[in-house]
């Protein structure tokens, strides 16, 4: 359910660790009051203690405050607060960076309110955590990565996109503080910055593996005209090609239109597969004899003559995007009874099986199951549903507490992040490679009308490490 103390840290004993931090312990529901999620946009520290056994209530940021005063009051200036006393040099300190507030607030309080769970889930007294905002901007980012290096950070979380990620990195560097980022960027990634973000080539990879054990061999892909589509693009191919298969078709869209069936006309060869149909009619109907009739009462219900040059279709597209272009596939006669549909994360959203199309279509995400529970939790304390993203900073968040409570002391080195074991969170197992990257076991999962049917299962546990 939560992190796996035998994933987590090797020197780390579960006898020491409180029942719901191992694997098959049950979540303490002692929970007697709803939390709040917090707006402030001033840096926070919070500082949490549960007792073994038991987690106190999710409390809001004002609650985790001690120790702060506002602008005005006596004792040391802190970027816009007064700390009156600074926290013992033994207690290490995690700096958490998100945007609290501009477009991303949303989101940002959202993960905020994930990473105060597991800080009462996982901490005690031997951990703070400093909250700043990043404002969504690069320089907000910047200036927060000062501040939290100004306050003595051991490790910092976030911030969430690779713009302020990148605007952190000459800061984090050279303070040598390591950062784990919440970014889907793999660029940004190396010399002491991970990020934890879902990447699509992972998805990639897993999925055409699993269509190539199931036989699939001729493959083909619709994406979009931009950087991500050339991502997604390049990762496809290589999937294909180390799996012996082939990529037969490629067709790019305008991800601006708003129409279109003049791309998926063109990767279903529409116009001489109908010809070709038309030609056929044509000559059959210059005969009179039996086998002729026969012939064109069979073609008389078809909209084209001849089979694609693909078994599977790849449609790297999610929302509104991906359902207009999912419309157009029947009518341009590609069956999806016959070309089994492949997706992205961008899949992994409620609702997906309305469109029939992509009705039995297959992705590779984190095993759902492994999320629910968090899910659920979550919805219970804050009274609504989660950001996608918010299971990072939860992860994140725990993997901080458990490694500040290390046997030797406080271990956030790169030795200890990238420990090849990997560890075990609400999206199931991952690991930091050497690169800064991370490495997730994922389950393929089937569209289906009323949701998803997990058909082939995430790994519990990973292989030897390559990094």
């Amino acid at each position: 359910m939560l992190l796996c103390a035998a994933l987590l840290l090797v020197a780390c004993e579960t006898s020491q660790l409180p029942p719901w931090m191992q694997r098959g312990g049950t979540t303490p529901t002692d929970v007697t009051e709803r939390p709040q999620a917090s707006t402030s946009q001033e840096p926070t520290v919070g500082e949490a203690a549960p007792r073994r056994g038991q987690r106190p209530p999710v409390p809001s940021l004002d609650q985790l405050s001690d120790g702060i005063v506002r602008p005005g009051g006596d004792g040391e200036s802190d970027g816009g607060i007064t700390l009156l006393k600074p926290p013992p040099p033994s207690v290490p300190r995690v700096a958490l960076l998100l945007p609290l507030s501009g477009p991303q607030a949303k989101i940002g309080n959202g993960l905020l309110n994930a990473a105060q769970l597991a800080l009462f889930d996982f901490a005690d007294d031997k951990l703070e955590l400093v909250v700043h905002d990043t404002k969504g901007t690069e320089d907000g980012a910047a200036q927060a990565m000062a501040m939290a290096v100004g306050d003595g950070a051991s490790l910092v979380l976030g911030p969430l996109l690779a713009p302020s990620v990148r605007a952190v990195t000459p800061t984090a560097r050279a303070a040598d503080v390591p950062v784990v980022a919440f970014s889907s960027d793999r660029s940004v990634a190396g010399q002491g910055v991970f990020t934890m973000g879902f990447f699509p080539e992972a998805g990639i990879e897993r999925e055409v593996n699993y269509a190539r054990s199931r036989g699939i061999l001729r493959f083909a892909a619709m994406v979009p005209d931009d950087v991500y589509g050339e991502r997604v693009l390049a990762a496809f191919r290589s999937a294909v090609e180390a799996s012996n298969g082939s990529v037969t078709n490629l067709q790019y869209y305008d991800p601006q239109a708003q129409d279109f069936s003049d791309a998926v006309r063109n990767l279903a060869h529409y116009d001489s597969r109908r010809a070709a149909l038309k030609a056929q009619r044509a000559e059959l109907e210059k005969r009179s004899d039996e086998v002729a009739k026969r012939a064109l009462a069979r073609l008389e219900h078809m909209q084209t003559l001849g089979d694609l040059p693909f078994e599977a279709l790849l449609i790297a597209d999610g929302g509104e995007r991906l359902q207009n272009i999912a419309a157009h596939l029947p009518f341009y006669d590609i069956d999806p009874a016959r070309v089994r549909m492949l997706g992205t994360g961008q899949w992994d959203v409620p609702g997906i099986g309305r469109e029939p199309a992509l009705v039995g279509g297959w992705f590779a995400v984190p095993n759902p199951e492994t999320r629910a529970d968090f899910v659920t939790h979550y919805a219970e304390l804050y009274g609504d549903k989660p950001p996608r993203l918010a299971t990072l900073s939860y992860d994140a968040m725990a993997l901080a507490a458990v490694l500040a409570r290390a046997d030797g002391g406080p271990d956030f080195s790169v030795e200890a992040l990238t420990q090849p074991g990997g560890f075990f969170g609400r999206d199931g197992i991952f690991r930091f490679r050497n690169d800064g990257t991370v490495e997730r076991g994922l389950a393929v999962l089937e569209v289906r009308p009323d949701g998803f049917k997990v058909i082939d299962r995430a790994p519990d546990a990973f292989g030897p490490a390559v990094f």
